[in-house]
């Protein structure tokens, strides 16, 4: 039976939107929750390792399918009826995987992209939980033996794939926004835009955990427009003022104010339209207690903007906690040619007929990817001849 809750639309449920922020061409516009439940609490767990290793399938030490990045930190979800206990269960440090020395550094093994750690106590891996699972999609490969695909891609598939991505703390600009901003007594998260053009949604369920998880964002990872925009020039300030006319008194001046904040709101939103109000496909990860943690991407088409990311949607439909990632040009592609491979059994002829283009094309684009190992050399050759003529 398929949970209501698996977001179809993703909708700002349970929260408003206050004016941004600029710092050069950062704008950080704060998400604000006015109805704090308490039942859903958050707390990071640090660690300092060079990488770590994530078992996917099978044990830690055993051979499966293994998921490799730089973790910093993890997020410790704890839920209850009560706030106490909620806040209580944040502050156990369970033992979390091994540790193994490599030379001067050491490697991180764990279990799992989400592990559970206690009664009502959830670890998870932020934004890694959403990138694995976009790695995962048509991970196997091709299910038929067509002539054109080479052994490795018949019996690996996509194994290994991999992504790169930008560390927060790679770009100035957001490390100087975080450190500068004011933080609103009700803020719970915050969206991010750089040139005007939104990267990254975080969301908690509780400001005294955006709080403490603040400057984690310049920990995390975002695509590659974080720093190819930022060389544009500063973000403009964008101002709205008061209709003097309509103001004559104190009931007045504080329509007048409600007006301008809901009018800041209905801009914001309309800036991050590419996510907000998107489609998404969303996959069921976890059910903890009454909460709903699922990972979702948006429609892989090459033609608009994508993000793929983590949420947790309460019994009322309320949007918990989020985390997102936009995808780049590349990655969007990637997938949408893998999603069209897949859709039409990774026949390439009638793949090619449903791109509108010729086989010589889709081989030179797969290879153009970096899914040129997938074929035959045979078959790369013949396309690179096709397209000479």
């Amino acid at each position: 039976m398929t949970d209501a809750r698996l977001i179809q639309r993703l909708e700002p449920a349970g929260l408003r939107l206050a004016p941004s922020q600029v710092w050069g061409g950062i704008r950080l516009v704060p998400v604000l929750r006015d109805e704090v439940r308490g039942d859903l609490r958050m707390h990071v767990r640090t660690y300092d390792d060079a990488a770590a290793v994530v078992s996917v399938k099978g044990g830690l030490k055993e051979p499966g399918l293994k998921y490799v990045a730089y973790v910093p930190h993890a997020l410790v979800m704890t839920w209850g009826n009560r706030q106490a206990d909620a806040v209580y269960g944040t502050q156990l440090h369970a033992v979390d995987g091994k540790r193994l020395k490599a030379g001067p550094h050491s490697i991180r093994l764990l279990h799992r992209m989400v592990h559970r750690e206690d009664r009502r106590q959830l670890r998870m891996l932020p934004l890694h939980l959403a990138m694995e699972g976009f790695l995962a999609l048509q991970f196997g490969g091709p299910e038929i033996a067509w002539a054109e695909y080479s052994r490795e891609g018949l019996s690996r598939g996509l194994d290994p794939r991999f992504e790169t991505s930008i560390p927060g703390w790679a770009s100035p600009m957001l490390d100087g926004a975080l450190r500068t901003f004011e933080i609103h007594p009700r803020q719970v998260g915050l969206l991010l835009f750089n040139a005007d053009v939104l990267l990254s949604a975080f969301v908690v369920a509780h400001p005294d955990d955006y709080r403490a998880l603040h400057r984690t964002l310049v920990e995390d990872f975002y695509g590659e427009l974080l720093l190819q925009y930022g060389f544009l020039g500063d973000a403009p300030e964008l101002g709205v003022t008061l209709d003097a006319a309509r103001v004559s008194s104190l009931d007045d001046l504080r329509d007048e104010v409600s007006r301008m904040r809901q009018e800041w709101a209905d801009f914001h939103g309309f800036m991050a339209g590419s996510l907000f109000g998107a489609n998404v496909a969303s996959t069921r990860v976890y059910k903890a207690g009454g909460f709903l943690l699922q990972r979702f991407h948006t429609s892989l088409d090459p033609a608009e903007e994508n993000h793929l990311g983590e949420a947790i949607v309460g019994t009322d439909g309320t949007l918990e906690y989020l985390k997102t990632y936009r995808l780049s040009a590349a990655q969007t592609r990637r997938a949408y040619l893998l999603s069209r491979l897949a859709e039409s059994g990774w026949h390439l002829e009638e793949t090619a007929e449903r791109l509108r283009t010729t086989v010589s094309d889709l081989v030179l684009r797969l290879r153009n990817a970096g899914f040129g190992y997938l074929l035959k050399d045979a078959v790369l050759q013949a396309a690179q001849r096709q397209h000479r003529r």
